[in-house]
């Protein structure tokens, strides 16, 4: 298990007692009817061919108040600000996490961890991430819903909220091995041990335990190329909390977790998530010496029970190079989410040959995707086998909400938010008889989804080539 992300509730605390800040800064902030954006670059880091970077940086620039957040994107671009491709600088991932800021000096423990809503909260508590799919892959949630923070009911007395941002770049100019070096390959890192020292299996081949900060993959002999800084720039976009934003928990799925559900245990829903053992990262053997009639499909899934369901508003999987698409399966098999790659086809970035650009995601009508409490699901991730692969991830992420706040939104919150939407989207001169048109449509359209989901409808709508590029 990589220690860096297992340890999530043991770094918290060590980074806690470290002296200064790391604070990013704010390049940008700016609204527009009341939809806001904010514009953060992270620290400065520096990389040279080959060289890693895996840091983690605290109290980071967000939006405070109470908010819900809309979307948000992130890439890896040089100090001119230009964008830098993943041929360049491979963005293995970058995770943001919350986290309770005790505030005033006492004796008292200083830091709370923050986090998702599980299953895999002791390694993979993040509320945003991805990796080189970042310019490609919409994370915009649908309204009436958003990501809730800052609200001070849920903040622990006396406590501030604070984010960390984790950034894991690998620099792969004129690298030996491109894709070993973004796979983490132990051979072309020249180490057999990790970051803390323990020394590394001989059977394990490749991961996140040999591409390390300060580490280096090997480069061809005689290359040349400058070390240069680099910074991640992340935008925010939010809105100010309001009675008609219908909250949403966010669940994230492994297909490596190894929990298993115990006959001999009262509680056996899968809440705690010390049954939850989740491994992040796997390897795909090469199928050349499979059977000629193999289809070279590595194939890897795990059933999960999910506590608490609700109406599923959104999805997608996160995959490496090689993978071939990723399912998230109802227990009656009904497919709840289908996410697939989209890989790039040239040089610029955004569009680089050989690398994941992008995954489809999810977005299925309002309350027609129901999850029960208690739910078995099932995540299936493909992998081509066509040649091995170390490292890969089979992650599946989705945004649920509760069953009486997204499927009863009532009609003032409908209105409320008609009238918000009206705001944002139309100019002032619009007549305020054509504001009533727009109301009475909301209108209209609040009681026909009411009657809808009164039909039971089942199934959804994958949304396809929908996707948000960074800035």
């Amino acid at each position: 298990m990589p220690n860096g992300l297992k340890g999530w509730l043991t770094f918290l605390a060590i980074i806690m007692l470290s002296v200064g800040t790391c604070q990013s800064s704010v390049a940008d902030e700016m609204e527009e009817n009341g939809v806001k954006k904010a514009v953060y670059l992270s620290p400065r880091f520096e990389l040279e061919p080959g060289s890693v970077c895996n840091k983690f940086y605290y109290d980071i620039g967000f939006p405070k108040g109470h908010i819900a957040v809309k979307s948000f994107d992130a890439e890896v671009i040089d100090e001119a600000g230009n964008s830098v491709p993943l041929h360049e600088t491979y963005l293995h991932h970058w995770l943001v996490v919350n986290y309770y800021q005790r505030q005033g000096g006492t004796d008292k423990p200083d830091t709370k961890a923050g986090g998702n809503d599980g299953l895999c909260s002791n390694a993979l508590p993040q509320f945003f991430g991805l990796g080189s799919e970042t310019r490609k892959t919409n994370t915009y949630v649908p309204d009436p819903y958003g990501m809730e923070f800052g609200n001070p009911a849920k903040i622990p007395s006396g406590y501030e909220e604070r984010w960390i941002l984790n950034v894991h770049a690998i620099d792969t100019r004129g690298a030996h091995d491109e894709l070993g070096c973004t796979e983490c390959r132990c051979d072309l890192y020249n180490v057999t041990m990790d970051e803390t020292g323990s020394v590394l299996d001989p059977n394990y081949a490749g991961g996140l335990r040999c591409c390390y900060d300060n580490t280096r993959c090997r480069v061809k002999e005689g290359f040349q190329g400058a070390k240069r800084g680099l910074f991640m720039k992340y935008i925010v976009t939010y809105v100010d909390w309001h009675s008609s934003i219908v909250p949403v928990r966010v669940y994230i799925f492994d297909v490596t977790d190894e929990w298993r559900k115990s006959v001999d245990d009262d509680d056996s829903t899968g809440s705690n998530s010390s049954r939850h053992d989740c491994r992040i990262e796997y390897n795909v053997e090469s199928c050349a010496h499979a059977d000629e009639n193999s289809s070279c499909i590595d194939t890897k899934s795990v059933s999960i029970i999910l506590p608490t369901g609700g109406v599923m508003v959104y999805g997608v999987a996160h995959q490496h190079t090689g993978g071939i698409g990723s399912a998230l399966y109802g227990q009656d098999g009904r497919v709840l989410c289908s996410s697939s790659p989209i890989y790039g086809q040239g040089t610029e970035p955004g569009n680089e040959a050989g690398y994941i650009v992008g995954m489809s995601t999810c977005y299925p009508p309002p309350g027609s995707v129901k999850i029960s409490d208690r739910e078995t699901l099932t995540v299936v991730s493909n992998y081509n086998s066509a040649q091995g692969h170390t490292g890969v991830m089979g992650l599946f992420y989705i945004l649920v909400a509760d069953f009486n706040s997204s499927s009863t939104v009532n009609i003032s919150s409908q209105v409320q938010l008609v009238r918000l939407q009206a705001k944002m989207l139309t100019p002032p001169r619009i007549s305020g008889m054509a504001l009533l048109v727009i109301a009475t449509v909301g209108i209209a359209a609040a009681a026909h989804q009411r009657r809808k989901q009164r039909e039971n409808i089942s199934g959804y709508d994958n949304i396809v080539d929908s996707f948000i590029v960074g800035n």
